[in-house]
């Protein structure tokens, strides 16, 4: 039976550009999907950029203006991983175009930016997914289950952290995610730790923040320096609606740290530690084993965890990264052809980022918040 072709538009070739391609090509060589997926065109700002990533993540066209994607009536879903500042007015371009919209994190620089987003997207019944795929893998759900179950009994107290060290050399230039239109390390990386703690304790209630900002200047490229005001470290201390507590941190300067996303539940029955460095394995502590034979036993990621059978049949063998992309993107597909929730849409990502300013405003006033 012949499916039906979902036409993709890609805006911006970069890091994420490439990871959201093969998304793409291998999502369709694992899972049966309800489309047959084409990439049709490919946009960046520069001719050179644009012609190489079509030959090479295989576009049939390419563009340097983005708005070509959005008035070609052809391209089905628009995928934005462009700097942060730029998703809004390309989003609304796109589902004012009758499009669905595929934006990697974080969906907009303020909250009142994502919430028209998701105004929007609602109203025009436009389907939408937010980049988080580090909640596609199967060893968080695994988490999210046992909690549930009531495995660890009432959960007491949450850590969660998302650590790098790519801002850490002060050398380094001022970049778009140094503008305070759309960044800082909380919005940047914390939003991940944020995502997490949330898809596995439930709503975040109140916060109290701390965002500092350790490197004052950055060079500008033009041979000076340009100051920098958003966060290098940002941390908050956390209530959940569950009445548990704990603390998150996002920090770009953590020296030695390359994918530190970690996380530790607490409960009276036991506990829960996860490390994306190691992100195919989940550690759980149960308080009812015998004396003599307690501490954390490893979880292996295997076929029991669906969906990791359907990139191997063989356990300890592992997924990677771009595996969870691919997972993300079947997802999002499916909710597209209505077989299937939105995995995380506008709506979604409109409160992380309310999370976020919560927080950041909690660090200028130094006072606790609620979360509206």
């Amino acid at each position: 039976m012949t499916k039906p072709v979902l036409n993709i538009g890609l805006i911006g070739t970069g890091f994420m550009g490439k990871t959201h391609v093969f998304g793409f090509a291998s999502a369709p060589k694992v899972f049966d999907l309800p489309y047959d997926i084409r990439l049709h065109t490919v946009a960046d700002v520069t001719e050179a950029a644009a012609s190489t990533a079509a030959r090479a993540f295989g576009f049939d066209r390419w563009t340097t203006n983005w708005r070509d994607l959005v008035a070609n009536p052809d391209i089905d879903v628009i995928d934005i991983t462009a700097p942060n500042a730029l998703h809004k007015e390309m989003a609304l371009a796109a589902i004012a175009s009758g499009k669905h919209v595929y934006c990697e994190k974080p969906l907009a620089p303020l909250a009142q930016d994502a919430l028209d987003m998701a105004l929007a997207a609602e109203a025009a019944g436009i389907k939408t997914q937010v980049g988080f795929n580090y909640l596609c893998n199967p060893m968080l759900k695994l988490a999210k289950s046992m909690i549930e179950a009531g495995e660890l009994g009432t959960i007491r107290g949450y850590r969660g952290i998302h650590c790098e060290d790519y801002m850490a050399d002060e050398t380094g230039p001022y970049t778009f995610r140094h503008d305070p239109a759309g960044g800082g390390a909380l919005a940047d990386i914390g939003s991940h730790a944020l995502a997490t703690a949330e898809y596995l304790m439930g709503p975040i209630t109140r916060v109290f923040g701390d965002c500092i900002t350790m490197i004052g200047t950055r060079p500008d490229g033009a041979g000076g320096q340009r100051d920098v005001t958003v966060d290098d470290v940002g941390r908050a201390f956390v209530r959940f609606a569950n009445g548990a507590q704990g603390s998150i941190e996002g920090n770009w300067i953590a020296t030695g740290r390359k994918m530190h996303h970690d996380f530790e539940v607490y409960g009276t029955k036991g506990a829960l530690a996860f490390s994306q460095e190691r992100f195919n394995e989940l550690h759980f502590y149960a308080t009812d084993d015998p004396a003599g034979r307690r501490g954390f036993r490893r979880i292996e990621a295997g076929p029991d965890h669906d969906p990791y059978g359907r990139f191997c049949v063989a356990p300890g063998h592992q997924l990677g990264f771009n595996d969870l992309k691919a997972i993300e993107v079947a997802g999002y597909l499916n909710a597209i052809a209505g077989t299937g929730p939105e995995p995380f849409n506008f709506r979604a990502g409109f409160g992380i980022q309310k999370l976020v300013e919560t927080i950041q405003r909690s660090s200028q006033e130094a006072a606790w918040k609620t979360v509206d």
